[in-house]
Order: structure tokens, then C-alpha cells, then sequence
């Protein structure tokens, strides 16, 4: 059930970094989506989100 989650963490992850190369072809060199915003959404993904998701063991249940 763990993987599952992990799964759809990095899934999410890699979605990012599509929306992210998407907004950084987007305009000229000096548009503010390319400059500002694909940046912040690539370094997130990179940085946060998929090590997150490769990472993430979940809450193990104790057993009695």
C-alpha cells in the first residue's frame, strides 16, 4: 500500500517538472514566466517533492 503512495508522490514530482519545462519554452527570453515562475516549479519538484516521494516510508503500524 506504501509503494502506492511513493508512487503517485514521484508521479506528481514528474508532472511538475513537465510544467516547469512547459513554462520555460513558453515567450521571449525575458518573459516572466520563463524567468521567475518555471524556476520556482523546477527547483520544488527537484529538490522537494521527488526525493519526498522516493524517501517517504509512510507511519508504520506497531505491532502488539
Amino acid at each position: 500500500m506504501d509503494n502506492k503512495k511513493n508512487i503517485l508522490i514521484v508521479a506528481v514530482g514528474v508532472l511538475l517538472v513537465a510544467v516547469g519545462f512547459f513554462c520555460l519554452a513558453q515567450g521571449p527570453w525575458d518573459n516572466p514566466v520563463s524567468l521567475t515562475v518555471a524556476p520556482l516549479i523546477l527547483v520544488f519538484a527537484f529538490l522537494v517533492v521527488v526525493p519526498f516521494g522516493i524517501l517517504w516510508n509512510g507511519k508504520k503500524k506497531k505491532s502488539e
